[in-house]
């Protein structure tokens, strides 16, 4: 479960979702300002019967059906050489960080806020080692202006700088990693070891395996970023 609405979705390429999030993603891609996806992220919206407005990537995990449907629905097709230097979603974040504060060009032309809530949605399973990057990635200070939410299959990511509301349900796991450093004034309601102004070391286990009292948390950090994850079903 993510929160709505979002200003900008992401789509990011992987398995296909699990179904209960459909109706919601389906709504997100139809009100969101800025939908981008990143490469083979173009068979969710197609799954959905959505189309995009900016497909980015090196296009390796693009149909050729896929291609000719985003071309024919008039999404914006930027593509990588197959050697570059940073992953599908690396680009497809870049590109949100530009758009921020702008217009988007268009005949339904909208505004993608300063500090979008940004949505990034894509299926379980991949390497290991993209997972990892990937968490580093979506923590980094270089897209500290994004609110950034995050559906990988079941799992949910949450990455909050300042605070955010958590949302899932009553007796889920939920678990709070700093990344890049230490968090700070870290305070949290609605799960049940609660933390009040506590320190967050990068590499700590503190924040693991924490519970949700009911349908939402809230999580505040004084300074620094925290990765807010809920593993969902194994």
């Amino acid at each position: 479960m993510l929160p709505s609405f979002p200003d900008v979705v992401v789509l990011a390429g992987g398995a296909p979702m699990p179904a209960d999030g459909d109706a919601a993603i389906a709504a997100a891609l139809d009100g969101a300002a800025l939908t981008v996806a990143a490469d083979g992220g173009i068979a969710h919206a197609h799954r959905l019967d959505r189309d995009v407005h900016v497909l980015v990537g090196d296009l390796d995990s693009v149909t050729d059906a896929a291609l000719a449907r985003a071309r024919t629905a008039g999404t914006r097709v930027i593509r990588h050489p197959a050697d570059k230097d940073a992953t599908d979603l690396e680009l497809a974040l870049a590109l949100v960080a530009d758009a921020a504060g702008t217009t988007v060009d268009g005949d339904d032309a909208r505004r993608v806020p300063a500090e979008p809530d940004v949505w990034v949605v894509g299926g379980a399973g991949g390497r290991t080692d993209h997972l990892v990057g990937h968490l580093l990635l979506l923590t980094a200070p270089r897209f500290a202006g994004l609110r950034l939410h995050c559906r990988w299959g079941a799992a949910t990511l949450d990455v909050v700088r300042g605070g955010a509301t958590v949302h899932g349900r009553a007796g889920d796991t939920v678990s709070l990693f700093a990344l890049h450093g230490p968090a700070d004034g870290v305070t949290t309601t609605g799960l049940r070891f609660p933390l009040t102004g506590a320190r967050l070391a990068a590499g700590t286990t503190l924040g693991l395996s924490n519970r949700m009292l009911a349908d939402t948390a809230t999580v505040a950090v004084a300074d620094g970023v925290v990765a807010v994850v809920r593993p969902g079903d194994p």
